[in-house]
């Protein structure tokens, strides 16, 4: 029986993790031909990629963030493969707030997270299609705007390393007295919305800026997407919102939400705005967002909610 091979895309800024390194030993003692890339600058998880399906590898992890989840998975979304032909897909969770990773039940220990690979076949999992001012984009996880993608782009490099996922809420909180609704007009099959948002989240997955639930029912094998809008709060409400932030409440989210599941999303703002794609921010006042079913296979807890 050959052996299984993987290879791991590492995002550069966790070169140094000691667990990283023993997990990767411990995986090779128990017989997986595991070899490691690091990510230094743009383009190499695409390369990295492309090196390993020529090299006939079965698994390709993404170990980093939602961002190097999001890269090795659009790298994969568009090739001319289909997804059983492609490598699957694997996550080890480094990132400041890991947001696909909590959502889904994967574990943050290294090992935890690649014995989980190992013991668990993938699935094919849908992913998220951006078309934004005629520039193609994919998502994994959420594509945000307005509030929390604010938080996301402002949050301090520093103050994220020191608190994590909280750091997210501190800027957060410090922001609410200064929300700017943006103006714009969102329309799907059966849906049509126009007015000023504080933020919006269109979700494969569910959560989305350090613990923000913003698609609380999404799953990401279904062919839909869902769409969650919060509209300009009156003063009345904020206190609300608060809670939202604090917290990424259900119920204060059902409270103020315009809510819609769809195979596609257009987005028309009056002025250029910013969809956050997991952690890569892009600015168009036109955005077409479609879910494509299935388009990768991917490891998951057996028990996670997100399928």
């Amino acid at each position: 029986m050959s052996r299984a091979r993987w290879r791991l895309i590492l995002n550069g800024k966790s070169t140094g993790n000691e667990d990283v390194r023993e997990a990767v030993h411990i995986l090779r003692e128990r017989g997986i031909a595991l070899e490691v890339r690091v990510t230094w600058e743009g383009g190499d998880a695409e390369r990295y990629v492309a090196e390993a399906i020529e090299h006939g590898v079965d698994t390709i992890i993404a170990a980093g963030g939602d961002g190097t989840l999001s890269e090795v998975a659009e790298t994969l979304a568009h090739r001319d493969e289909p997804a059983d032909a492609l490598p699957s897909l694997g996550l080890l969770p480094l990132g400041t707030a890991n947001d696909f990773a909590t959502a889904a039940g994967i574990p943050d220990e290294p090992l935890a997270a690649l014995s989980l690979i190992e013991q668990q076949s993938p699935r094919p999992v849908d992913l998220l299609r951006i078309d934004a001012d005629g520039n193609p984009w994919w998502c994994a996880n959420v594509a945000s705007g307005g509030f929390g993608t604010e938080v996301t782009v402002e949050t301090d490099e520093g103050l994220k390393k020191v608190l994590g996922g909280l750091a997210y809420l501190v800027t957060g909180i410090s922001r609410l007295g200064k929300i700017e609704p943006i103006q714009a007009r969102v329309r799907s099959q059966d849906f049509h919305w126009q007015g000023g948002f504080i933020a919006l989240g269109i979700g494969n997955g569910r959560q989305a800026g350090g613990g923000q639930v913003l698609c609380p029912e999404a799953v990401i094998n279904d062919g839909l997407l869902d769409l969650t809008i919060i509209p300009e709060l009156s003063g009345e409400v904020m206190s609300t919102f608060a809670a939202l932030v604090k917290g990424g409440k259900r119920g204060a989210l059902e409270q103020v939400a315009e809510r819609t599941r769809a195979q596609w999303v257009e987005i028309d703002a009056d002025q250029p705005m910013t969809l956050n794609l997991d952690g890569e921010p892009v600015k168009a006042r036109h955005f077409r967002i479609d879910c494509v079913p299935g388009r990768v296979r991917m490891h998951l807890p057996h028990d996670t909610e997100l399928v």
